[in-house]
């Protein structure tokens, strides 16, 4: 049994111009296992703090390295054991690397940092200091492809062939940066998102399926990085072929111009023996094909006998009663959560092998490459080890 719920910090996620602190808040709640009890919410310190009064946290801090000082301070049965960093992509690395200093876990949004360099370091603290870390690539929380993984990595489907991933949006299709929305002037500035504005946002969730669900990497690239909307200094639309380990292939695309699209992502995995295919617009579904049989459809349920038991501890609703976005970036937290009760000695499930401090780091390197392969018009580019 827990002795107490985990204690969790959270660093960026208030005020009205972040819209992902809030899922963030509802995933460390959603299963009464953990309570907020800190926070720098932003970056002005008096906001940060009112911020933290109007969310009924207890320990409101005006910036992270306060916080992260301060709860080191404390007691162990008082400071946070984890904190969750929901910053642009500029803020993610100095509060990443002080919390693995001082000892306390750290669940972090993607990309990892803006540099390789910066995802080269913060990997060394982390491992240096055996830091329970989560990078946050919340679509590998959801069953079915949780699920996806767990075939793949079993051979039912062959040795791999060919991966395609997609993350198609459109909200960038128009200059929203031109009139101050937040949300888009940070993600096209290159100080704040780094080398690549598409690829770094989302083209790293749809790399992070061929990562997650087949264990295969890309070792060289050819890619094109393109600014539709004039006026940006970052790319709009991204577009890679990649050759992975062990002869596969990958066409990983994402853009943010594609005007209907909706967060449409997912992957089709094609093997010598059959097919997989998962897409967030029917999140519930796995589609299975092979050779002259009828297709296969696996369904989301906890009751369904197919699900092994690393995924089993993940499902909380019975069939017929859909699991989302809320319930898959919360299955992130119940990851970190476990492993950091494994580490104090209380009994709980395996967790899940979620993205970690090497699947950031990958996705860093594999946006290197990218960026280096598009500015020599498409030249297959090495990716970087990282």
């Amino acid at each position: 049994m827990s002795a107490r719920k985990l204690r969790v910090g959270m660093i960026g996620g208030g005020g009205p111009a972040n819209f992902f602190g809030a899922p963030h808040r509802r995933g460390i709640l959603m299963d009464n296992s953990a309570e907020l009890t800190a926070g720098a919410l932003r970056s002005n310190p008096e906001e940060s703090k009112a911020s933290a009064r109007e969310l009924f946290i207890p320990r409101g801090y005006g910036d992270w390295r306060s916080m992260i000082a301060g709860e080191a301070a404390l007691p162990a049965g008082e400071r946070i054991d984890y904190v969750t960093i929901v910053t642009p992509n500029d803020a993610h690395f100095g509060p990443a690397e002080a919390a693995a200093r001082a000892g306390i876990g750290v669940l972090c949004e993607k990309p990892l940092t803006t540099t390789l360099e910066e995802a080269r370091a913060l990997r060394a603290t982390v491992i240096a200091n055996k830091t329970p870390f989560v990078t946050a690539y919340t679509y590998t929380g959801f069953p079915m492809v949780m699920l996806a993984r767990e075939l793949v990595r079993g051979g039912d489907i062959g040795a791999i062939r060919k991966v395609e991933a997609w993350y198609p949006q459109g909200w960038l299709a128009t200059r929203l940066e031109a009139d101050n929305q937040k949300q888009a002037a940070w993600r096209v500035d290159p100080s704040r998102a780094g080398g690549s504005g598409c690829g770094g946002d989302i083209g790293t969730h749809a790399y992070e399926f061929v990562l997650f669900v087949t264990g295969l990497a890309a070792t060289k690239v050819s890619a094109r990085l393109k600014t539709f909307v004039s006026g940006r200094a970052l790319d709009d639309d991204f577009t890679v072929l990649a050759e992975l380990t062990e002869g596969a292939i990958a066409t990983i695309t994402a853009s943010q111009v594609t005007i209907g699209a909706q967060n449409d992502n997912g992957f089709r995995i094609i093997g010598t023996k059959g097919t997989l295919e998962w897409s967030i617009t029917d999140h519930q579904t796995l589609k299975r094909f092979t050779g002259g049989q009828p297709l296969m459809l696996y369904r989301q349920g906890a009751e369904y006998g197919y699900f092994p038991g690393s995924i089993k501890p993940y499902l909380r609703l019975p069939s017929g009663h859909p699991e989302g976005f809320h319930e898959a970036l919360g299955n992130l937290h119940r990851t970190l959560e476990w492993t950091i009760r494994a580490r104090m000695g209380e009994t709980a499930p395996a967790p899940f092998e979620h993205p970690g401090i090497d699947a950031g780091a990958a996705g860093m390197a594999f946006i290197e490459a990218a960026v280096a392969s598009s500015a020599r018009e498409g030249a297959w580019t090495a990716v970087p080890a990282i």
